[in-house]
Formats: structure tokens, C-alpha cells, sequence
């Protein structure tokens, strides 16, 4: 069966999360600054980049088909909280989540015959967690390249004490809302 979008991500969970719903696609990852500008709110962010994801994709490739983008970021009191980039760092995020509650935006654009764009904002409640916690869940590997320094769907559901909003946002890929804007430009899922 041939594709029905361009993913533009390396994301194997966002993979994952398509196949799930059985939609079809081809992987080209878009490569783009992803800094964020100065003063910039955590959600323009992650709209900006979900769109500058899927724009710089689809004039990349000059394929007829949809290109769909996703972008997530973890925020805490309104910082954005992007990948560790060492261990000191993934060790200073997971003790500001510590014990509180952070917001986990994830925007999802898809360029076909026009532009529409979705946004799930998922809040999630971290336990406290001791320094041996933190230690041993950075030795696992798994908080090195993960926004927030967690990965939900891993070893880190072991500190989320509660989640109000989506799973599959929290993940990469908000499922309800990307199922809707698919549908909206005539791409079906769960289909066979």
C-alpha cells in the first residue's frame, strides 16, 4: 500500500502512534533551528515549530502528498524545558518537576491542500523524587534525549502520579486531535 502523508520526523514513537491508527506514510525529516526566540510563549513556540516542520519538509521534497509535523515541548512555570544535554542538566529538570504538576504542549501541523494546525496541552503530576530516583533513571539511557528528561511511555510513567489532558500528546502525538485534522483534509484512518 502506497503512503498517504510525509512524516516529517525521526520520532519512532510518533511512528508508532500512526500505525496505530493505521494511517500510511514516508519518513523525511525535517531539520530546522529549533531555538527558541527570545521572550517567545511556550505555545507560539511549538506552533512555530510544528509549522516550520511541515513547511520546510514539503519545499524540501515537492511531493503531492500531505506533510504532517509534530513538535512537543515540557513547560514548568512557563520555561520551556527542551532535551538534557548532559547528565547535570536531565538532573536539574526532573528535580523541578519533582512533586508538581508541568504542562506538556504538543502542536501538529499538516500542509496538504491547505494548512491546519492542532494543539493538545496535556497536564501532567510528577511524585516527588529522591536523588537516588533521578540518578538511577538517567543511567537507564532514557532521559538523554527526551524533552522534560522523561519518556511517559518508559521507565518515567513510573513518576507520573496523574495525567489530565492526552496520553498520546504527553507521547508525541496527540491521537484524537491528529485523527481530526487528517479527517478534515480527507485522509481516513483506522482504514485497512
Amino acid at each position: 500500500m502506497s503512503a498517504q502523508i510525509i512524516l516529517a520526523s525521526a520520532s519512532p514513537r510518533r511512528r508508532e502512534l500512526l500505525e496505530q491508527i493505521n494511517v500510511r506514510y514516508r519518513v523525511h525529516v525535517a531539520d530546522i533551528d529549533e531555538t527558541p526566540l527570545v521572550g517567545e510563549p511556550p505555545l507560539a513556540y511549538v506552533q512555530r515549530m510544528a509549522a516550520e516542520k511541515s513547511l520546510a519538509c514539503q519545499m524540501r521534497i515537492g511531493s503531492d502528498l500531505p506533510v504532517l509535523a509534530a513538535d512537543t515541548t515540557v513547560v514548568q512555570d512557563g520555561l520551556i524545558m527542551g532535551k538534557p544535554q548532559n547528565q547535570a542538566e536531565a538532573l536539574a529538570m526532573l528535580a523541578r518537576l519533582s512533586g508538581k504538576s508541568h504542562q506538556v504542549y504538543t502542536a501538529v501541523s499538516l500542509r496538504g491542500l491547505e494548512h491546519g494546525q492542532v494543539v493538545s496541552v496535556t497536564e501532567v503530576t510528577f511524585k516527588t523524587l529522591t536523588e537516588a530516583e533521578m540518578l538511577a533513571y538517567w543511567q537507564t539511557g532514557e532521559p538523554a534525549d527526551k524533552a522534560g528528561s522523561y519518556a511517559i511511555q518508559g521507565r518515567g510513567a513510573l513518576f507520573v502520579a496523574s495525567i489530565k489532558g492526552s496520553f498520546s500528546g504527553v507521547v508525541g502525538l496527540p491521537l484524537f486531535e491528529t485523527a481530526a485534522l487528517l479527517t478534515q483534509q480527507g485522509i481516513p484512518v483506522l482504514h485497512e
